[in-house]
């Protein structure tokens, strides 16, 4: 869980080749830019992902609608806009 450090710039697209990845914590951070349709990728097992509280532009990527064993997807308080 990395939430809380101030960590700043954007999530790398590489972040969908970590197949085996249950949890990704990155909320109430100064991360920014678009959310990578990668992410998408992690549909191999129950997963929960915390977005929330960054500034995130852009639409949320048709790919994470697609995730069939997410658990908890959290992409509030962002700049979102659109929906899937």
């Amino acid at each position: 869980d990395l939430s809380t450090n101030h960590l700043s710039g954007t999530i790398p697209s590489e972040v969908g080749l970590l197949i085996q990845l249950e949890q990704l914590g990155l909320s109430t951070n100064h991360l920014s830019g678009i959310i990578p349709k990668e992410l998408g990728a992690l549909t191999n097992h129950e997963a929960t992902f915390n977005l929330s509280s960054n500034m995130f532009t852009g639409t949320v990527p048709m790919e994470l609608g697609v995730m069939s064993n997410i658990e908890r997807l959290d992409l509030s308080r962002n700049r979102l806009v659109d929906s899937m």
